[in-house]
């Protein structure tokens, strides 16, 4: 299916992809901190919203 190639050029690929993550948000800990102080909140209420969603839809069904 894949060729040795490229799946050594994934594997690498995917290591250098979150090594440059982990790198990046190390960096930007400061500014998260400051600005997204409660977007958890944000979180938790979509997550209240679709769990709502989907029980109306299924008690009307």
């Amino acid at each position: 299916m894949f060729s040795k190639g490229q799946l050594i050029f994934a594997a690498i690929f995917v290591i250098a992809f979150i090594i440059a993550m982990f790198w990046s948000y190390k960096k930007d800990i400061k500014i998260h901190k400051k600005y997204y102080k409660n977007s958890f909140i944000v979180l938790i209420s979509i997550i209240l919203v679709i769990i709502i969603f989907t029980l109306i839809t299924f008690s009307l069904h």
